[in-house]
Protein backbone atom coordinates (compact mmCIF):
# COMPACT_ATOMS: atom_id res chain seq x y z
CA UNK A 1 0.00 0.00 0.00
CA UNK A 2 3.02 2.28 0.18
CA UNK A 3 4.24 2.43 -3.44
CA UNK A 4 7.13 4.82 -3.97
CA UNK A 5 8.80 6.98 -1.37
CA UNK A 6 6.47 8.42 1.27
CA UNK A 7 6.95 12.07 2.22
CA UNK A 8 6.08 11.22 5.83
CA UNK A 9 7.97 9.68 8.74
CA UNK A 10 4.99 7.38 9.38
CA UNK A 11 1.92 6.38 7.40
CA UNK A 12 -0.13 6.04 10.61
CA UNK A 13 0.57 7.70 13.94
CA UNK A 14 -1.61 6.35 16.75
CA UNK A 15 -2.20 8.44 19.86
CA UNK A 16 -3.13 6.04 22.66
CA UNK A 17 -1.94 2.48 23.27
CA UNK A 18 -5.21 1.08 24.56
CA UNK A 19 -6.98 -1.92 23.09
CA UNK A 20 -8.24 -0.08 20.02
CA UNK A 21 -5.04 1.83 19.34
CA UNK A 22 -2.80 -1.21 19.65
CA UNK A 23 -5.08 -3.33 17.44
CA UNK A 24 -5.14 -0.61 14.78
CA UNK A 25 -1.37 -0.19 14.90
CA UNK A 26 -0.61 -3.90 14.60
CA UNK A 27 -3.14 -4.47 11.82
CA UNK A 28 -1.97 -1.49 9.78
CA UNK A 29 1.65 -2.60 10.17
CA UNK A 30 0.73 -6.07 8.93
CA UNK A 31 -0.58 -4.42 5.76
CA UNK A 32 2.71 -2.67 5.11
CA UNK A 33 2.12 0.67 6.78
CA UNK A 34 4.87 2.32 8.80
CA UNK A 35 3.30 2.86 12.20
CA UNK A 36 4.15 4.54 15.49
CA UNK A 37 2.15 4.59 18.74
CA UNK A 38 2.52 7.20 21.46
CA UNK A 39 1.32 6.58 25.03
CA UNK A 40 1.71 8.76 28.12
CA UNK A 41 0.39 6.40 30.79
CA UNK A 42 0.20 2.63 30.44
CA UNK A 43 0.00 0.03 27.70
CA UNK A 44 -3.39 -1.60 27.27
CA UNK A 45 -5.38 1.49 28.21
CA UNK A 46 -8.33 1.61 30.56
CA UNK A 47 -9.51 -1.95 29.96
CA UNK A 48 -6.27 -3.67 30.92
CA UNK A 49 -5.15 -1.35 33.70
CA UNK A 50 -8.16 0.19 35.46
CA UNK A 51 -11.17 -1.34 33.73
CA UNK A 52 -12.40 -4.69 32.44
CA UNK A 53 -9.47 -6.88 33.47
CA UNK A 54 -8.89 -5.86 37.11
CA UNK A 55 -12.65 -5.44 37.59
CA UNK A 56 -13.27 -9.04 36.54
CA UNK A 57 -10.45 -10.26 38.78
CA UNK A 58 -11.98 -8.43 41.74
CA UNK A 59 -15.40 -9.78 40.82
CA UNK A 60 -13.98 -13.31 40.91
CA UNK A 61 -12.59 -12.55 44.38
CA UNK A 62 -15.95 -11.26 45.60
CA UNK A 63 -17.81 -14.35 44.38
CA UNK A 64 -15.84 -16.51 46.83
CA UNK A 65 -17.94 -14.97 49.60
CA UNK A 66 -21.04 -16.67 48.18
CA UNK A 67 -19.12 -19.87 47.44
CA UNK A 68 -18.02 -20.24 51.06
CA UNK A 69 -21.59 -19.74 52.28
CA UNK A 70 -23.01 -22.14 49.69
CA UNK A 71 -20.50 -24.89 50.47
CA UNK A 72 -22.11 -26.05 53.72
CA UNK A 73 -25.25 -27.30 51.96
CA UNK A 74 -23.07 -29.57 49.87
CA UNK A 75 -21.30 -31.06 52.87
CA UNK A 76 -18.19 -28.87 52.95
CA UNK A 77 -17.25 -27.46 56.35
CA UNK A 78 -14.40 -24.99 56.58
CA UNK A 79 -12.17 -25.37 59.65
CA UNK A 80 -12.43 -21.64 60.38
CA UNK A 81 -14.21 -18.57 59.12
CA UNK A 82 -12.77 -17.38 55.77
CA UNK A 83 -10.64 -14.25 56.05
CA UNK A 84 -10.12 -11.83 53.17
CA UNK A 85 -6.77 -10.06 52.71
CA UNK A 86 -7.05 -6.97 50.52
CA UNK A 87 -3.30 -6.54 50.05
CA UNK A 88 -2.95 -10.03 48.56
CA UNK A 89 -5.66 -9.40 45.97
CA UNK A 90 -4.37 -5.92 45.15
CA UNK A 91 -0.73 -6.96 44.80
CA UNK A 92 -1.50 -10.08 42.78
CA UNK A 93 -3.58 -7.91 40.48
CA UNK A 94 -0.66 -5.53 40.05
CA UNK A 95 1.55 -8.44 39.01
CA UNK A 96 -0.98 -9.66 36.45
CA UNK A 97 -1.42 -6.20 34.93
CA UNK A 98 2.35 -5.84 34.64
CA UNK A 99 2.42 -9.13 32.76
CA UNK A 100 -0.25 -7.87 30.35
CA UNK A 101 1.57 -4.55 29.88
CA UNK A 102 4.67 -6.48 28.84
CA UNK A 103 2.61 -8.56 26.39
CA UNK A 104 1.26 -5.41 24.74
CA UNK A 105 4.80 -4.05 24.37
CA UNK A 106 5.92 -7.33 22.84
CA UNK A 107 2.99 -7.37 20.41
CA UNK A 108 3.88 -3.90 19.15
CA UNK A 109 7.55 -4.76 18.85
CA UNK A 110 6.85 -8.01 16.98
CA UNK A 111 4.58 -6.14 14.56
CA UNK A 112 7.33 -3.60 13.83
CA UNK A 113 5.44 -0.72 15.44
CA UNK A 114 7.50 1.97 17.16
CA UNK A 115 6.37 2.77 20.70
CA UNK A 116 6.97 6.33 21.88
CA UNK A 117 6.48 7.33 25.52
CA UNK A 118 4.97 10.76 26.13
CA UNK A 119 1.94 12.99 25.63
CA UNK A 120 1.27 13.89 22.02
CA UNK A 121 0.12 17.20 20.64
CA UNK A 122 -1.26 17.48 17.13
CA UNK A 123 0.35 20.49 15.44
CA UNK A 124 -1.50 20.38 12.11
CA UNK A 125 -3.07 17.88 9.72
CA UNK A 126 0.19 15.97 9.25
CA UNK A 127 2.47 16.76 12.19
CA UNK A 128 2.52 15.52 15.78
CA UNK A 129 4.89 16.65 18.54
CA UNK A 130 5.94 14.46 21.45
CA UNK A 131 8.28 16.19 23.87
CA UNK A 132 10.94 17.88 21.76
CA UNK A 133 10.38 15.72 18.66
CA UNK A 134 8.04 16.44 15.77
CA UNK A 135 6.88 13.68 13.41
CA UNK A 136 5.40 14.03 9.94
CA UNK A 137 2.55 11.56 9.45
CA UNK A 138 0.12 10.55 6.73
CA UNK A 139 -2.80 9.87 9.05
CA UNK A 140 -3.28 10.46 12.76
CA UNK A 141 -5.46 8.09 14.78
CA UNK A 142 -6.80 9.43 18.09
CA UNK A 143 -7.55 6.50 20.40
CA UNK A 144 -7.07 8.04 23.83
CA UNK A 145 -10.31 6.80 25.39
CA UNK A 146 -12.05 8.51 28.28
CA UNK A 147 -11.24 9.83 31.72
CA UNK A 148 -13.42 9.65 34.86
CA UNK A 149 -15.60 12.70 35.47
CA UNK A 150 -16.30 13.89 39.02
CA UNK A 151 -19.23 16.28 39.64
CA UNK A 152 -18.69 19.49 41.56
CA UNK A 153 -19.68 19.44 45.25
CA UNK A 154 -17.94 20.36 48.52
CA UNK A 155 -15.44 17.65 49.36
CA UNK A 156 -15.19 16.10 45.91
CA UNK A 157 -11.40 16.10 46.33
CA UNK A 158 -11.85 13.36 48.95
CA UNK A 159 -13.30 10.80 46.54
CA UNK A 160 -11.64 8.18 44.36
CA UNK A 161 -12.50 7.21 40.80
CA UNK A 162 -12.18 3.89 39.02
CA UNK A 163 -8.57 4.90 38.27
CA UNK A 164 -7.66 4.62 41.96
CA UNK A 165 -10.15 2.21 43.51
CA UNK A 166 -8.22 -0.96 42.64
CA UNK A 167 -5.16 0.22 44.55
CA UNK A 168 -6.52 1.60 47.81
CA UNK A 169 -3.94 1.43 50.57
CA UNK A 170 -6.39 -0.07 53.07
CA UNK A 171 -9.56 -2.06 52.56
CA UNK A 172 -12.67 0.11 53.13
CA UNK A 173 -14.89 -1.62 55.67
CA UNK A 174 -17.56 0.98 54.81
CA UNK A 175 -17.80 1.75 51.10
CA UNK A 176 -20.01 4.14 49.15
CA UNK A 177 -20.48 4.40 45.38
CA UNK A 178 -22.05 7.36 43.60
CA UNK A 179 -23.55 6.54 40.21
CA UNK A 180 -25.96 4.29 38.40
CA UNK A 181 -24.10 2.84 35.43
CA UNK A 182 -22.00 -0.28 34.81
CA UNK A 183 -19.09 0.75 37.03
CA UNK A 184 -21.26 1.88 39.94
CA UNK A 185 -23.36 -1.27 40.25
CA UNK A 186 -20.36 -3.51 39.66
CA UNK A 187 -18.25 -1.98 42.41
CA UNK A 188 -21.14 -1.80 44.85
CA UNK A 189 -21.49 -5.56 44.38
CA UNK A 190 -17.77 -6.29 44.41
CA UNK A 191 -17.00 -4.50 47.66
CA UNK A 192 -20.13 -5.94 49.24
CA UNK A 193 -18.87 -9.41 48.30
CA UNK A 194 -15.41 -8.67 49.67
CA UNK A 195 -16.95 -7.77 53.02
CA UNK A 196 -17.63 -4.03 52.98
CA UNK A 197 -20.80 -2.43 54.26
CA UNK A 198 -21.60 -1.22 50.75
CA UNK A 199 -23.86 1.68 49.73
CA UNK A 200 -24.92 2.83 46.27
CA UNK A 201 -26.23 6.37 45.81
CA UNK A 202 -28.09 7.26 42.60
CA UNK A 203 -30.08 10.37 41.76
CA UNK A 204 -32.60 8.50 39.57
CA UNK A 205 -35.37 6.13 40.55
CA UNK A 206 -33.48 3.05 39.31
CA UNK A 207 -29.95 2.34 38.11
CA UNK A 208 -28.75 1.06 34.70
CA UNK A 209 -30.73 3.50 32.59
CA UNK A 210 -31.16 2.18 29.06
CA UNK A 211 -31.36 -1.47 30.10
CA UNK A 212 -34.57 -3.49 30.08
CA UNK A 213 -36.81 -2.30 32.93
CA UNK A 214 -37.56 -5.80 34.21
CA UNK A 215 -33.84 -6.59 34.26
CA UNK A 216 -33.14 -3.42 36.23
CA UNK A 217 -35.84 -4.17 38.80
CA UNK A 218 -34.78 -7.81 39.16
CA UNK A 219 -31.13 -6.80 39.62
CA UNK A 220 -32.12 -4.19 42.22
CA UNK A 221 -33.94 -6.83 44.27
CA UNK A 222 -31.15 -9.40 44.00
CA UNK A 223 -28.44 -6.90 44.97
CA UNK A 224 -30.50 -5.80 47.95
CA UNK A 225 -30.93 -9.42 49.05
CA UNK A 226 -27.16 -9.79 49.00
CA UNK A 227 -26.81 -6.84 51.35
CA UNK A 228 -26.02 -3.83 49.14
CA UNK A 229 -27.65 -0.70 50.60
CA UNK A 230 -29.40 1.05 47.70
CA UNK A 231 -30.31 4.74 47.92
CA UNK A 232 -32.33 5.97 44.93
CA UNK A 233 -33.65 9.46 44.28
CA UNK A 234 -30.80 11.10 46.14
CA UNK A 235 -27.36 12.58 45.54
CA UNK A 236 -24.27 13.65 47.45
CA UNK A 237 -24.48 17.17 48.83
CA UNK A 238 -21.07 17.26 50.48
CA UNK A 239 -18.26 15.15 51.93
CA UNK A 240 -16.04 16.04 54.84
CA UNK A 241 -13.25 14.23 56.59
CA UNK A 242 -14.05 13.22 60.16
CA UNK A 243 -12.26 11.16 62.74
CA UNK A 244 -12.06 7.63 61.42
CA UNK A 245 -13.46 8.27 57.95
CA UNK A 246 -15.62 10.44 55.71
CA UNK A 247 -19.00 11.96 56.47
CA UNK A 248 -21.24 12.01 53.42
CA UNK A 249 -24.27 14.31 53.48
CA UNK A 250 -27.05 13.41 51.05
CA UNK A 251 -29.66 15.66 49.47
CA UNK A 252 -32.33 13.78 51.45
CA UNK A 253 -30.78 15.01 54.70
CA UNK A 254 -29.35 11.58 55.55
CA UNK A 255 -25.72 11.32 56.60
CA UNK A 256 -23.45 8.30 56.19
CA UNK A 257 -19.98 7.68 57.59
CA UNK A 258 -17.76 5.59 55.32
CA UNK A 259 -14.11 4.83 54.69
CA UNK A 260 -14.05 5.49 50.94
CA UNK A 261 -16.28 7.08 48.31
CA UNK A 262 -16.06 5.94 44.71
CA UNK A 263 -17.52 8.38 42.19
CA UNK A 264 -18.63 6.48 39.09
CA UNK A 265 -20.61 9.14 37.27
CA UNK A 266 -19.26 8.54 33.79
CA UNK A 267 -16.21 9.22 31.67
CA UNK A 268 -15.42 11.99 29.23
CA UNK A 269 -13.09 11.98 26.20
CA UNK A 270 -9.48 12.42 27.30
CA UNK A 271 -8.70 15.18 24.80
CA UNK A 272 -7.08 17.81 27.04
CA UNK A 273 -3.81 19.10 25.60
CA UNK A 274 -3.96 17.22 22.30
CA UNK A 275 -4.38 20.44 20.30
CA UNK A 276 -7.43 19.25 18.38
CA UNK A 277 -9.71 22.12 19.32
CA UNK A 278 -7.10 24.61 18.11
CA UNK A 279 -7.21 22.86 14.73
CA UNK A 280 -10.98 23.25 14.61
CA UNK A 281 -11.77 19.54 14.81
CA UNK A 282 -15.55 19.22 15.31
CA UNK A 283 -16.82 17.98 18.66
CA UNK A 284 -20.22 16.62 19.63
CA UNK A 285 -22.33 18.31 22.31
CA UNK A 286 -20.86 15.81 24.78
CA UNK A 287 -17.29 16.80 23.92
CA UNK A 288 -16.47 13.72 21.85
CA UNK A 289 -14.82 13.71 18.44
CA UNK A 290 -17.40 13.70 15.66
CA UNK A 291 -16.55 11.06 13.04
CA UNK A 292 -18.10 9.70 9.85
CA UNK A 293 -18.49 6.03 8.95
CA UNK A 294 -14.82 5.95 7.86
CA UNK A 295 -13.82 7.18 11.34
CA UNK A 296 -12.65 10.49 9.87
CA UNK A 297 -13.03 13.68 11.87
CA UNK A 298 -13.78 17.02 10.23
CA UNK A 299 -10.05 17.06 9.39
CA UNK A 300 -9.84 14.00 7.06
CA UNK A 301 -6.28 13.03 7.97
CA UNK A 302 -7.24 12.85 11.65
CA UNK A 303 -9.14 9.67 12.52
CA UNK A 304 -10.68 8.53 15.81
CA UNK A 305 -12.02 5.28 17.28
CA UNK A 306 -13.24 4.00 20.62
CA UNK A 307 -14.63 5.84 23.61
CA UNK A 308 -13.24 9.19 22.44
CA UNK A 309 -15.92 9.27 19.72
CA UNK A 310 -18.79 9.06 22.23
CA UNK A 311 -20.20 5.85 20.76
CA UNK A 312 -20.67 2.43 22.38
CA UNK A 313 -18.06 2.43 25.15
CA UNK A 314 -17.03 -1.22 25.12
CA UNK A 315 -13.58 -2.68 24.47
CA UNK A 316 -14.77 -5.15 21.79
CA UNK A 317 -16.38 -2.24 19.94
CA UNK A 318 -13.08 -0.34 19.92
CA UNK A 319 -11.36 -3.47 18.59
CA UNK A 320 -13.96 -3.85 15.84
CA UNK A 321 -13.64 -0.18 14.93
CA UNK A 322 -9.84 -0.52 14.77
CA UNK A 323 -10.04 -3.41 12.31
CA UNK A 324 -12.68 -1.68 10.24
CA UNK A 325 -10.79 1.60 10.10
CA UNK A 326 -7.53 -0.04 9.04
CA UNK A 327 -9.19 -2.00 6.23
CA UNK A 328 -10.93 1.16 5.02
CA UNK A 329 -7.76 3.28 4.95
CA UNK A 330 -4.92 0.81 4.39
CA UNK A 331 -6.47 -2.32 2.87
CA UNK A 332 -6.18 -3.34 -0.77
CA UNK A 333 -9.63 -4.90 -1.06
CA UNK A 334 -12.76 -2.87 -1.98
CA UNK A 335 -13.88 -0.57 0.86
CA UNK A 336 -15.91 -2.24 3.57
CA UNK A 337 -19.47 -1.25 4.35
CA UNK A 338 -19.92 0.87 7.50
CA UNK A 339 -19.54 -0.99 10.79
CA UNK A 340 -22.84 -2.44 12.02
CA UNK A 341 -23.53 -1.49 15.63
CA UNK A 342 -26.78 -3.45 15.93
CA UNK A 343 -27.15 -6.29 18.43
CA UNK A 344 -23.93 -5.72 20.36
CA UNK A 345 -23.98 -7.97 23.43
CA UNK A 346 -22.83 -6.68 26.78
CA UNK A 347 -22.46 -7.83 30.37
CA UNK A 348 -22.56 -6.08 33.73
CA UNK A 349 -20.46 -7.88 36.34
CA UNK A 350 -22.58 -7.00 39.32
CA UNK A 351 -23.73 -9.85 41.57
CA UNK A 352 -25.59 -11.58 40.05
CA UNK A 353 -24.26 -10.84 36.57
CA UNK A 354 -26.31 -9.31 33.77
CA UNK A 355 -26.01 -10.36 30.14
CA UNK A 356 -28.00 -8.78 27.33
CA UNK A 357 -28.17 -8.54 23.56
CA UNK A 358 -30.58 -6.88 21.15
CA UNK A 359 -33.61 -4.79 22.02
CA UNK A 360 -35.08 -4.35 25.47
CA UNK A 361 -38.81 -4.92 25.92
CA UNK A 362 -39.39 -1.17 25.87
CA UNK A 363 -37.31 -0.63 22.72
CA UNK A 364 -38.99 -3.53 20.96
CA UNK A 365 -42.49 -2.20 21.69
CA UNK A 366 -41.52 1.19 20.30
CA UNK A 367 -39.90 -0.24 17.17
CA UNK A 368 -42.15 -3.21 16.36
CA UNK A 369 -45.43 -2.73 18.17
CA UNK A 370 -46.77 -6.26 18.61
CA UNK A 371 -44.30 -8.45 20.46
CA UNK A 372 -44.30 -11.54 22.67
CA UNK A 373 -42.37 -11.72 25.92
CA UNK A 374 -41.11 -15.01 27.35
CA UNK A 375 -39.77 -14.97 30.92
CA UNK A 376 -38.26 -17.61 33.18
CA UNK A 377 -37.75 -16.51 36.80
CA UNK A 378 -36.46 -19.41 38.86
CA UNK A 379 -34.24 -20.59 41.65
CA UNK A 380 -31.15 -22.22 40.07
CA UNK A 381 -30.63 -25.91 40.77
CA UNK A 382 -27.41 -25.17 42.65
CA UNK A 383 -29.32 -23.26 45.30
CA UNK A 384 -31.74 -26.08 46.11
CA UNK A 385 -28.92 -27.36 48.33
CA UNK A 386 -26.89 -24.21 48.99
CA UNK A 387 -29.78 -22.51 50.76
CA UNK A 388 -29.16 -19.25 48.91
CA UNK A 389 -32.22 -17.17 48.02
CA UNK A 390 -30.62 -15.99 44.77
CA UNK A 391 -32.84 -16.28 41.70
CA UNK A 392 -32.17 -16.21 37.98
CA UNK A 393 -34.04 -14.28 35.28
CA UNK A 394 -34.08 -15.18 31.59
CA UNK A 395 -36.07 -13.34 28.98
CA UNK A 396 -36.71 -13.41 25.23
CA UNK A 397 -38.34 -10.59 23.26
CA UNK A 398 -39.96 -11.81 20.03
CA UNK A 399 -41.46 -9.92 17.09
CA UNK A 400 -45.01 -11.21 16.71
CA UNK A 401 -45.16 -10.63 12.95
CA UNK A 402 -41.93 -12.42 11.98
CA UNK A 403 -41.28 -14.65 15.03
CA UNK A 404 -37.73 -13.22 15.07
CA UNK A 405 -36.00 -13.01 18.45
CA UNK A 406 -35.30 -9.32 18.90
CA UNK A 407 -33.56 -9.47 22.26
CA UNK A 408 -32.37 -11.77 25.02
CA UNK A 409 -31.73 -10.90 28.67
CA UNK A 410 -30.29 -12.79 31.61
CA UNK A 411 -29.57 -11.97 35.23
CA UNK A 412 -27.78 -14.78 36.98
CA UNK A 413 -24.55 -16.66 37.42
CA UNK A 414 -22.30 -16.54 34.31
CA UNK A 415 -24.84 -14.45 32.41
CA UNK A 416 -22.14 -12.96 30.21
CA UNK A 417 -20.88 -16.41 29.19
CA UNK A 418 -24.38 -17.57 28.29
CA UNK A 419 -25.43 -14.45 26.39
CA UNK A 420 -22.26 -14.52 24.27
CA UNK A 421 -23.62 -17.66 22.61
CA UNK A 422 -27.18 -16.39 22.41
CA UNK A 423 -25.88 -13.20 20.76
CA UNK A 424 -24.89 -15.17 17.66
CA UNK A 425 -28.46 -16.39 17.27
CA UNK A 426 -29.96 -12.93 17.79
CA UNK A 427 -27.56 -11.31 15.35
CA UNK A 428 -28.28 -14.04 12.79
CA UNK A 429 -31.97 -13.20 13.02
CA UNK A 430 -33.12 -16.60 14.25
CA UNK A 431 -36.77 -17.10 15.07
CA UNK A 432 -38.38 -18.28 18.27
CA UNK A 433 -39.31 -21.49 16.42
CA UNK A 434 -35.61 -22.15 15.80
CA UNK A 435 -34.90 -21.61 19.49
CA UNK A 436 -37.74 -24.06 20.28
CA UNK A 437 -36.31 -26.65 17.88
CA UNK A 438 -32.90 -26.55 19.55
CA UNK A 439 -32.28 -29.37 22.01
CA UNK A 440 -31.23 -28.07 25.40
CA UNK A 441 -28.31 -29.20 27.54
CA UNK A 442 -29.69 -30.69 30.74
CA UNK A 443 -29.37 -29.89 33.55
CA UNK A 444 -28.24 -26.31 32.93
CA UNK A 445 -29.77 -22.94 33.53
CA UNK A 446 -29.04 -21.95 29.94
CA UNK A 447 -31.46 -24.56 28.59
CA UNK A 448 -34.29 -22.26 29.68
CA UNK A 449 -33.59 -20.19 26.57
CA UNK A 450 -34.78 -23.08 24.40
CA UNK A 451 -37.58 -24.41 26.61
CA UNK A 452 -39.73 -21.32 27.18
CA UNK A 453 -42.91 -22.09 25.23
CA UNK A 454 -45.71 -19.91 26.64
CA UNK A 455 -45.58 -16.12 26.33
CA UNK A 456 -45.65 -14.35 29.68
CA UNK A 457 -47.26 -11.29 28.11
CA UNK A 458 -47.77 -9.53 24.82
Amino acid sequence: MTDGVSPFDYDLFVIGAGSGGVRAARTAASMGARVAVVEDRYLGGTCVNVGCVPKKLYSFAAHFHDAFEDAAGFGWHLPEAPRFDWATLRDNKIGEIKRLNDIYAQLLDTAGVRLINGRARVMDEHHVRVGGDTFSVGKILVAVGGWPWVPDFPGNDLVVTSNQVFDLEAFPERFLVLGGGYVAVEFASIFNGLGSDSHLIYRGDLFLRGFDRQVREFTRDEMAKKGVNLHFGTNIESIERVEGGLKVSLTTGEQLEVDAVLVATGRRPNLAGLGLEELGVDLTEGGALRVNDRFETSVPSILAIGDVTGGVELTPVALAEAMHMVHQHFGDQPPRAPLDYCNIPTAVFCHPNIGTVGLSEEEARDAHGDIRIYVADFRPMKHTLSGSRERCLMKLIVDDATDRVLGAEMVGEEAGEVIQGIAIAVRAGLTKAEFDNTVGIHPTGAEEFVTMRTPTRR
